[in-house]
């Protein structure tokens, strides 16, 4: 059976503690939520930090904080943090690279979201691609359009990306990618032809999170995400009562498929890391 890496997003940059009390915001409920998510599966863990109130932060210290935490209570597991944009100045979005996580996003493109364009200029791209490269941060390329795999193939033609990269397929944020099957293989289709060797993975937003995932894996994906930055409810009527709690449905999904959890090593070999962690 080939091992699935379960990535969670623990926080993001738009719930709130109103929209849902399981949501950690501050750096100690983060360590303790990616814990609880590493013990119920998870082997990757998506970053963002947030200021005491509950504003996009890019502040290093907390991601350090958060970084120190994870490294401690969840051995093996892998780093990554947000260069995400919204709420973020812009020169400050690869601030924390120098903390040397083991992956970081890595937008290729500008892409509408529900009320801002979520901006990604070709040279702020180029910048934090390079920086990524002078730090040894794998970068996730992050699609949320057809056309950012070609922003992607650019940064491959210039260096600053290798020919494995491992690309995430957005789908379901209103205004961008529709959260339709046959778009994901129209994008998977895509990001062979220009990446044959890559790895990928498929987040969706939302109500569409559970949906998306049994999609990406009937494709074979090597990796399925979740947790409460996408998705904060189980159900309709429910509140997801931890990332956990979603962490633990991925599971499933992953077994009803005839596929087992990577263990943090495996997860490491597969989307090209040091194994020391």
């Amino acid at each position: 059976m080939n091992p699935v890496v379960i990535a969670v997003a623990i926080t993001g940059s738009v719930p709130r503690k109103k929209d849902n009390p399981a949501v950690p915001i501050l750096p100690p409920e983060q360590v303790e939520s990616t814990r609880d998510a590493f013990e119920a599966g998870a082997t990757l863990v998506h970053i963002h930090v947030r200021n005491d109130d509950e504003s996009s932060s890019s502040d290093p210290e907390r991601f350090r904080q958060v970084q120190e935490g994870v490294r401690r209570l969840c051995p093996g597991m892998i780093i990554q943090f947000s260069t995400g944009g919204r709420g973020r100045d812009p020169s400050q979005r690869s601030s924390a690279l120098s903390l040397r996580p083991d992956m970081a996003s890595l937008s290729t493109g500008s892409v509408n979201f529900p009320t801002i364009v979520y901006e990604n200029h070709t040279t702020l791209v180029q910048d934090m691609a390079g920086k990524m490269q002078e730090f040894g941060v794998r970068p996730e390329i992050e699609i949320f359009d057809l056309s950012h795999l070609h922003g992607a193939r650019r940064l491959a033609d210039k260096g600053l990306l290798d020919e494995r990269p491992h690309i995430q397929f957005v789908m379901g944020v209103q205004n961008a990618l529709p959260a339709e099957e046959r778009l994901l293989d129209l994008l998977l289709n895509e990001a062979k032809h220009l990446f044959p060797a890559c790895t990928w993975t498929a987040a969706g937003i939302g109500r569409h999170q559970a949906q998306v995932m049994e999609w990406a894996l009937a494709r074979g994906a090597d990796a399925v995400r979740t947790g409460l930055e996408d998705n904060i409810r189980v159900t309709k009527e429910r509140l997801a009562t931890s990332n956990a709690e979603l962490v633990s449905l991925a599971t499933d999904a992953v077994r009803r498929h005839g596929r087992r959890v990577a263990t943090p090593e495996e997860a490491r070999r597969l989307l090209g890391l040091n194994l020391a962690g």
